[in-house]
């Protein structure tokens, strides 16, 4: 084994927090990136790792010595990429994560213009309603949707913002009645979105007289996706606090109403998030500039429509 590539073993192990998931990462056996590390200490002289049956953790030589790895092996990396135009070129395997809603709604949509201009870039997305550790499972790029950033070493770029409006059934509204002001809610079956990135007990409405606060504690109902929520709201249920595109199919049809007009709440804000170094591959950065072309303008429209009806 050499050494640059015990350097890179023990900075995988570090980030990955296991020799399992760097052997995995590696596409080598456990054993020989194990037999790695330990090279390297020895070579060293310094325990960089303390190794227990359940954990592993650096020790204080281990994580100075991890910084500088860090640092060589991105020089080299950007060196090679260089090398064979990864800078200039988009291709290859690009794997994105985001949230659900978020990816269904507008990321779809903006990655088929994207495919048609770098036909040499395979896409793979995955769509969950959590975030993610981007390093650990191997993405590129995350697209996340929250009122602020997770503390991170990651970069970010901001690619658009979106809110919620409170929505109904026609149905619904007719049978219980039309909410006048804020205060009235408390009277009224609220639903709630179960989300990382929303308040989980309270709504925070802004309107005309500023912000008032709703509280939603006890609901007859709540579920984790913005769709669900759509669909329950459709369903006479009762009043949820949909994003604008789970409301916006549902007003343009008459399935839903506004409920309060005047205000919104839930101010959100699009990221996009991808490893913090020096060079970029050329397939994040072409995709992290075309969604700052296309986000703004489907975000737009969805705005418009709502705001029309």
């Amino acid at each position: 084994m050499d050494h640059l590539f015990n350097l890179r073993a023990f900075a995988c192990v570090a980030q990955t927090g296991s020799f399992t998931a760097a052997a995995r990462q590696l596409e080598l056996t456990t054993a020989y990136v194990s037999r790695a590390v330990s090279q390297l200490e020895q070579h060293l002289q310094t325990r960089l790792l303390h190794r227990t049956t359940r954990q592993l953790r650096l020790t204080d030589a281990g994580e100075r010595y991890l910084v500088r790895c860090q640092r060589i092996l991105a020089d080299l990396d950007e060196a090679d990429a260089e090398a064979r135009h990864a800078l200039a070129v988009p291709r290859g395997r690009l794997r994105i994560h985001t949230m659900t809603g978020l990816g269904q709604h507008y990321l779809i949509q903006s990655l088929a213009g994207y495919a048609e201009r770098y036909p040499e870039v395979d896409l793979d997305l995955q769509l969950t309603n959590t975030f993610t550790d981007i390093l650990k499972e191997g993405y590129d790029l995350s697209l996340i949707l929250a009122a602020g950033l997770p503390d991170s070493a990651f970069h970010s770029a901001h690619l658009g913002s979106t809110y919620s409006v409170l929505c109904a059934a026609p149905a619904y509204l007719n049978r219980q009645g039309r909410p006048a002001t804020p205060a009235d809610l408390t009277g009224h079956r609220c639903l709630r979105l179960v989300n990382r990135a929303m308040a989980p007990d309270r709504w925070l409405l802004e309107g005309p007289e500023g912000i008032a606060e709703v509280a939603v504690d006890r609901p007859p109902f709540q579920v984790n996706t913005a769709d669900a929520l759509a669909e329950a709201v459709v369903s006479g249920l009762g009043i949820g606090a949909l994003p604008l595109y789970a409301a916006v199919a549902g007003l343009a049809r008459g399935r839903l109403q506004r409920v309060l007009p005047g205000h919104r709440l839930y101010g959100l804000d699009i990221h996009a998030l991808y490893p913090s170094r020096r060079f970029l591959d050329a397939k994040i950065r072409t995709l992290v500039d075309h969604l700052r072309e296309n986000l703004p303008a489907l975000l737009e429209r969805d705005r418009l429509l709502v705001e029309g009806t």
